[in-house]
């Protein structure tokens, strides 16, 4: 590789790990045009486009990474994710279904690894619509995101938050109480549950979770700040 195109490709794997994708754009689709055949720039580039909701362009350089390395793991999740986007779910489930390894101990036989590097990514698109206030599709990652990994409490956790942001209550808490019945001393789940209990007009069970929380750890400032409040009002 010659010495500039190496910069461009260093370049543009470091504006990627840092999340500047567009500006990672720019550099990797150089590399392309010298060199079609980088499996990961293809992969690096279908990420990006299936962030930027262009999915026909994510499939093409997805399916072109796999071309290249028909054994490349997260080239074929970021594959399924895209086709599961598209509406194209039996093909992607093909394609999950071709990266099954013998270790059955995952939901629905998928593989730990790959289903925990999946729900990841399902979590990290959800994350962005997020912050996008895009909450009905927040929602669908999230959901995507704990239907392959239940046990992941971090990421129901973020999906009842989102719930309860979107107007429904109800559905938070069943969500905040499965994430406490996971980890009883996973203080964000009770200080969301809390909170939840609170816009309800359920003051004395908000109370109970916030005065559990603290009990676990003293220093949480959202759950001394939250009691305080609401303790004023009884």
């Amino acid at each position: 590789m010659a010495e500039d195109l190496k910069y461009i490709y260093a370049r543009g794997n470091e504006l990627f790990d840092r999340g500047l994708y567009s500006e990672a754009e720019l550099f990797l689709k150089k590399v392309i045009e010298e060199k079609p055949n980088y499996a990961d720039v293809h992969n690096k580039l279908g990420v990006i486009y299936e962030l930027k909701d262009q999915r026909e362009k994510a499939r093409e350089h997805l399916e072109r990474a796999l071309e290249l390395n028909p054994t490349y793991t997260e080239a074929a999740l970021n594959l399924a994710i895209t086709l599961s986007d598209m509406g194209e779910s039996e093909r992607a489930q093909e394609i999950l279904v071709k990266i099954r390894e013998t270790n059955r101990e995952g939901i629905g036989g998928l593989d730990p690894f790959v289903a925990g590097k999946l729900a990841n990514e399902h979590f990290k698109l959800g994350n962005i619509y997020y912050d996008f206030n895009l909450l009905d599709e927040a929602i669908e990652q999230y959901r995507k995101a704990v239907t392959i990994r239940p046990g992941l409490i971090d990421i129901r956790t973020k999906l009842g938050i989102a719930l309860r942001e979107n107007g429904l209550h109800d559905e938070a808490i069943e969500h905040f109480i499965i994430a406490k019945e996971e980890n009883p001393k996973y203080c964000p789940a009770l200080v969301q549950l809390g909170l939840s209990y609170y816009r309800k007009g359920q003051v004395d069970l908000a109370i109970k979770e916030w005065e559990s929380a603290l009990e676990i750890n003293p220093d949480l400032k959202d759950a001394k700040t939250f009691l305080g409040l609401a303790k004023k009002e009884e």
